[in-house]
């Protein structure tokens, strides 16, 4: 049943957006899926704060004794003990900095206790660092435990896991291996939460804390799978098949692996380049995606007017879909493609606005 938490659970990009604005004053606490991205918020802040000092303090290898070490001190031959903080927490720089404290729900509660007053309030941070922490749910069973007290000091923020377009997105612009981006669309569950699923075996794919699965699909072992899938000409069916259940388990790797086989419908870019009126048009439309995709990953500016030739071929939907890719705000080709003649021309004659995004 969903929560009042559920239902008001934010995206990463909006989760940046609330840090932010209001992260130099209230620590935010991210809670998270596995594998979802929370770590990349520490790269997103750094981008939107080019002047502040990106640093990240792991909480699972740190003990007490590894927050701060005392230093001798005497004045007027009356010795005292000051306390020097870790270099991780990036206080000694003297100027601001983006600190993320990294699976804080894991850490030993004396890490947790003595990481409650820099949270709250800042003590040895320059004017206008930004802090936020990030922690897996609960409900996941793997160890992240918060106190009240702590919980009180600071803002919970629930991150949803992103949709299956909303991560296609991401891959075509961070290298993902078309076959695998091809595979996520016809194939939203791999998306889903373990709290809407009841029973484990409606959804054999992702992680459930009913069912210890050892290799299961999130965003981070996708990626791991795109890695092994791009060099696949080098490992023989066997090996690959090994590869792919040791990182996205079982069910997902032999699903996979089948779909993979059809990238041999598939032109070269070459044949596309060189004659795009007579380079093979796939005969299924998951083919026809995994075409549309590889494109938006590789297009360069010498060869978008063969790629509109071809293009023209492919039903509407992939030109649609190929389309859409470039309006994407963060696309980072866009400009390559809409400053061509031929995809203008298309663009007018298929009533599309291509405008940047203003949302």
């Amino acid at each position: 049943m969903a929560t009042a938490t559920s239902m008001y659970a934010l995206s990463l990009d909006q989760i940046a957006n609330a840090i932010k604005i209001g992260g130099g004053k209230r620590t935010v606490l991210v809670q998270g899926h596995m594998g979802t991205g929370k770590s990349s918020l520490l790269k997103m802040l750094a981008r939107d704060f080019p002047t502040h000092t990106p640093c990240y303090f792991d909480c699972t290898t740190k003990d007490l004794g590894d927050i701060s070490i005392p230093s001798l001190q005497t004045i007027d031959e009356q010795g005292f003990v000051r306390f020097v903080p870790n270099e991780e927490l990036g206080i000694h720089l003297g100027k601001p900095i983006i600190l993320m404290i990294d699976e804080y729900g894991k850490a030993n509660p004396a890490v947790k206790n003595a990481m409650l007053r820099l949270m709250l309030e800042r003590n040895g941070c320059h004017t206008g660092s930004i802090i936020f922490a990030t922690t897996n749910l609960g409900a996941e069973g793997v160890g992240d435990l918060l106190p009240p007290h702590a919980r009180n000091r600071i803002t919970v923020l629930t991150s949803r896991k992103s949709t299956n377009m909303e991560w296609i997105e991401w891959g075509i612009n961070n290298d993902i291996d078309h076959t695998l981006l091809g595979w996520c669309k016809d194939n939203p569950q791999l998306f889903y939460s373990f709290e809407d699923i009841k029973n484990p075996d409606d959804n054999p794919y992702i992680f459930h804390p009913q069912q210890q699965r050892t290799a299961f699909v999130t965003p981070r072992s996708l990626e791991a799978a795109s890695d092994w899938l791009k060099d696949r000409a080098s490992y023989d069916d066997t090996s690959l098949m090994a590869l792919l259940i040791g990182t996205i388990g079982e069910r997902a790797a032999m699903d996979l692996n089948a779909f993979v086989k059809l990238a041999d419908q598939l032109p070269s870019l070459e044949s596309i380049k060189k004659d795009p009126m007579n380079a093979t048009v796939p005969n299924t439309a998951a083919a026809v995606a995994m075409v549309v995709f590889r494109t938006l990953t590789n297009i360069e500016r010498e060869w978008v007017d063969a790629w509109m030739d071809y293009m023209g071929r492919l039903d509407k939907e992939a030109q649609g879909m190929f389309a859409n890719g470039i309006r994407k705000p963060k696309y980072s080709r866009q400009n390559i493609v809409m400053t061509n003649k031929k995809f203008t021309a298309w663009a007018m004659a298929n009533n599309y606005l291509f405008t940047a995004d203003k949302k």
